[in-house]
């Protein structure tokens, strides 16, 4: 096998193996080569990779090779797992955001039964993203968790405070909660973009 068709074959794999990386001897089980060839293909990598300046590495982990982020990189990747951007907030997680925008303070069983499906990632994924807190406990059995939304949620959408969230009136009319999300957050995108417009003026 030509060797860099090799090495790119080995790219390929240890992408697919994440976390759990491959062993040498995994590599040539593979792709039936002697595992002298895989280490010197492994040890062309590394060295090719941190030439061509790639924003990835191949380390070694407990006897097993797998593909890496770079640590100078690292608060880049903390920028984007805790940006609260729409394009990074699966659909179960704007529904959610969006009940508990007009609903809070609300538990999750509440809004587990006006979505009518689990919602505890969902929760979770807005917690850890700021846009979510819990702001006290219901007074019913168990006392379960209250969620309301965070400043974070505010200065993100330019909102003042939760009075300046577009009429609820405007969505009441939708078929189904995944549109009315959906108008939810193109209104406040407006919004949002009618702030900048002004701060730019």
């Amino acid at each position: 096998m030509d060797f860099q068709k090799l090495k790119s074959i080995i790219e390929g794999l240890l992408f697919l193996a994440g976390d759990e990386g491959l062993t040498v001897k995994q590599l040539a089980e593979v792709l039936d080569q002697r595992a002298e060839v895989i280490q010197d293909a492994l040890k062309d990598m590394k060295k090719s990779f941190k030439k061509e300046g790639r924003g990835l590495q191949i380390i070694a982990i407990a006897g097993g090779y797998q593909l890496a982020t770079l640590p100078e990189h690292a608060p880049y990747f903390e920028k984007l797992a805790y940006s609260p951007s729409r394009s990074s907030l699966s659909q179960a997680a704007l529904e959610t955001l969006s009940i508990i925008a007009y609903r809070q303070p609300i538990t999750r069983v509440e809004i587990e039964e006006i979505r009518g499906v689990k919602s505890e990632r969902a929760i979770h994924t807005l917690v850890n993203k700021d846009l979510i807190e819990e702001v006290g406990r219901a007074e019913a059995i168990g006392r379960p968790i209250l969620y309301g939304t965070t400043k974070a949620f505010l200065d993100y959408f330019g909102l003042g405070s939760l009075v300046d969230l577009p009429d609820m009136e405007q969505f009441e009319n939708t078929e189904n909660l995944e549109e009315e999300t959906q108008l939810l957050f193109q209104k406040l995108e407006e919004q949002q973009q009618l702030t900048f417009d002004d701060v730019d003026k």
